[in-house]
């Protein structure tokens, strides 16, 4: 399978060109979940991507050793980042005793790992409780490496980190291959970037602009629309000498903005701009609200959500559009009063989905609020990275996947 990136050719082989018969898979996989305070899993997306993948090793006659981080753990082992946690879940959904080993490195974990028959599962204890780990360093990874006969790398949401189990690890094994959230991640990005039926839309939300500088530019030579919304929205609107109130601003990107706007003019861009916002004199739910158009908001006041006619607008383009990128919500969809613009576009990317469109949700806080309002299985497909698929459509080469390289 051919991935294309700025300056080369990738080759990767995936675990259908693999029989792993009598092999133990070591596994990068992305189990990076949240926990409530019981460390009950409040999110399975991220385990349920990895299913198929595993039952597909098990099927063939293989063994299967899981490691990932979970959270980030400053100062070594604690409770509310062991991946124990996930274990239960994992049994259940394979069918299987999982295994679970207290060290992802060591005697008695490489004792549980070699020990592996056909058909067993053992994960490792998170990796991150070892600094070795983000360092990239590379005898953590030759230690790790000793688990398995084949690497397999299915954590996607990592891919962008040259970390020691997601790059560095990569150089112990003859055999290597992508893991099917890792293929259909890439495989849905080119979709966007390569093979979109046009009208191509990108929808961008979030907080800041410096967070999506670079994916703008690169969008801006391949889509026919790019909707802005969001608290980067108002940087747009001061920079063409709106008032926008106490609304979020980074003014240090006023130029950028102005470049932007001209940009997407000069290439035929329609890049469209909330013209109204639902506004709020506090950062608080239940604080006075009123709608106010952006270039003209009441000082004390700051925009926390997309208004009525910015709806109206995002979604007749949405409407029209065969290919949508989501990355990145309208507003503080978090807080109910102020959800309303990201439940709206959430609905039209649905609708336009359903008409035969393609979209691919970005990771992040845009998977979650889809997620959320349970359309996660009403559109084309929802990223397991945020920052993975971002470094993607920026261009970038993403470690993780150059380390599979064939």
């Amino acid at each position: 399978m051919k991935y294309f990136y700025p300056n080369k050719i990738n080759e990767m082989k995936t675990v259908d060109s693999y029989n792993f018969s009598g092999k133990r898979a070591l596994i990068r996989v992305d189990f990076n979940v949240p926990l409530n305070d019981k460390f009950e899993i409040t999110d399975d997306n991220r385990l349920r991507a990895a299913l198929p993948t595993i039952k597909k090793i098990l099927a063939d006659g293989g063994s299967v050793i899981l490691m990932s981080h979970l959270g980030r753990p400053k100062h070594g082992p604690e409770e509310k980042f062991s991946l124990k946690h996930v274990v239960p879940y994992l049994s259940d959904k394979l069918g299987v005793d999982v295994q679970f080993a207290d060290d992802c490195i060591g005697d008695e974990a490489k004792d549980n790992s070699t020990a592996l028959k056909s058909g067993e599962v053992l994960i490792l204890e998170n990796l991150r409780f070892y600094k070795e780990e983000t360092k990239g360093d590379v005898e953590f990874a030759k230690k790790l490496s000793a688990h398995g006969d084949v690497w397999v790398n299915d954590a996607f949401g990592t891919a962008h980190r040259a970390h020691a189990s997601t790059a560095v690890i990569a150089q112990y094994f003859q055999d290597k291959v992508g893991g099917y959230v890792m293929e259909a991640e890439l495989e849905n990005a080119e979709k966007v970037l390569k093979s979109g039926k046009k009208p191509l839309t990108a929808i961008m939300g979030g907080a800041k602009i410096s967070d999506k500088i670079l994916i703008i530019e690169n969008l801006l030579d391949r889509v026919d629309n790019l909707l802005i919304g969001g608290g980067m929205a108002y940087t747009f609107f001061k920079a063409q000498g709106g008032k926008i109130g106490s609304s979020l601003c980074e003014d240090s990107k006023l130029d950028l903005a102005k470049s932007l706007i001209e940009k997407a003019k000069t290439k035929g861009v329609n890049l469209l701009l909330p013209e109204d916002s639902i506004t709020a004199d506090a950062f608080d739910n239940n604080a006075n609200r009123e709608e106010a158009d952006n270039m003209n908001i009441k000082d004390g006041y700051m925009g926390l959500d997309i208004g009525p006619k910015a709806i109206e607008k995002f979604k007749e383009v949405i409407s029209n559009s065969k290919t949508i990128l989501w990355n990145g919500p309208m507003g503080v969809f978090e807080m109910s009063n102020f959800a309303n613009g990201t439940k709206e576009i959430a609905a039209a990317v649905v609708a336009s989905t359903e008409a035969g469109g393609f979209s691919l949700i970005g990771g992040g806080d845009s998977a979650a609020a889809v997620n959320i309002l349970g359309y996660g299985d009403k559109v084309s497909y929802v990223s397991t990275g945020g920052g993975a698929l971002l470094e993607y459509m920026e261009g970038k080469v993403l470690p993780g996947v150059a380390a599979l390289e064939d």
